[in-house]
């Protein structure tokens, strides 16, 4: 049975690699089983040049440097030496480190969990990591040792990732937040960003011609890619964060006041300007107020009442209207 081209490419490389020598193409015929298996010693020469000519430029374009020399016989010969194949010490600052662990944390659940685990112990390993430990693996239901944690649950956040990276359009069904029903929405997607426990896509809307951010947790359906270029260019920083913080009310220039449940509501809690305790299991706050922060109080349901300005309440209560008729 014929060997397999990837196993015919990596003998050649290992030889390559491990010889003390340049090597002739007469002796890696030779030397090489798929060679001798395909043409044995002596015959078929033309059609054996034209495979090694082709191993030969397909090992050159996966990144491995073949020199070629003159040996003592005036003969042409090959040779892969190691320290032109060998990359240069990997050494991270412990910013950098600590960056990259927590960008292998986005995979624990995810496909790549294994392959991002052991990258860490290989550059950790190779003391690339300096004044960085690695922590060790998950054992039933426990960590041996504490670490950040970067959730990744949504089954759109993989896709998603890939589309960002190859730049191809996604397909989704969306449901806004003050929505009864999911829509349709095709996406050029630009780059997620973690926020507030929450995964955000950023990208082109095509259908409304604007870039759009669209929170992972509402997208209701599979993530389906397109082909096709483009339409819209990408920006050179994509500022999600800044975005979902002015849709989410933050950046704001005036004030609202709230009555929040007692115990409840602790993202609010984190944002007032003040908290008063009302004393009949209400606490009253004071927030602020900016474009978007209505969608953002509907979350809370029950939970939140608004006092004031009458617009603001006016907009939750349509919200919570829309919903209770979907």
């Amino acid at each position: 049975m014929a060997i397999a081209k990837a196993e015919r490419l990596m003998n050649l490389a290992l030889c390559l690699l491990g010889a003390r020598r340049p090597l002739t193409k007469r002796e890696l015929r030779q030397s090489i089983e798929a060679y001798v298996e395909a043409f044995g010693q002596g015959e078929h020469e033309e059609s054996f040049n034209r495979m090694f000519e082709r191993d030969k430029d397909d090992l050159r374009e996966l990144g491995l440097v073949i020199d070629t020399v003159e040996n003592l016989d005036g003969e042409v010969a090959y040779v892969a030496r190691r320290d032109s194949n060998r990359l240069p010490p990997i050494t991270l600052d412990a910013a950098e480190a600590t960056a990259l662990g927590l960008a292998a944390r986005v995979w624990q659940q995810a496909r790549l969990a294994s392959a991002a685990s052991g990258a860490l112990q290989k550059l950790h390993a190779a003391g690339g990591m300096p004044g960085v430990t690695v922590p060790e693996q998950r054992t039933e239901g426990r960590l041996s040792t504490l670490e950040p944690h970067i959730p990744a649950r949504e089954a759109a956040f993989e896709p998603l990732m890939l589309a960002c990276r190859d730049r191809r359009l996604v397909v989704f069904e969306y449901r806004k937040s003050n929505a009864a029903r999911s829509e349709r929405r095709q996406v050029e997607p630009w780059t997620l960003e973690c926020w507030r426990g929450h995964w955000y896509l950023a990208g082109w809307d095509r259908d409304r011609k604007a870039e759009r951010v669209f929170r992972l947790s509402r997208i209701t359906s599979a993530v389906r890619s397109r082909a096709g270029a483009f339409t819209a260019p990408v920006p050179d920083q994509v500022t999600v964060r800044e975005t979902v913080e002015r849709w989410a009310g933050e950046s704001a220039t005036a004030t609202a006041r709230i009555k929040l449940r007692s115990g409840a509501g602790y993202p609010l809690r984190a944002r007032a300007l003040s908290v008063c305790e009302r004393g009949d299991g209400w606490d009253e706050l004071e927030i602020p107020y900016g474009h978007g922060l209505d969608a953002w109080l509907v979350e809370f349901g029950p939970d939140v009442v608004v006092l004031g300005p009458d617009e603001l309440r006016a907009d939750v209560v349509d919200r919570l209207r829309a919903v209770a008729q979907g």
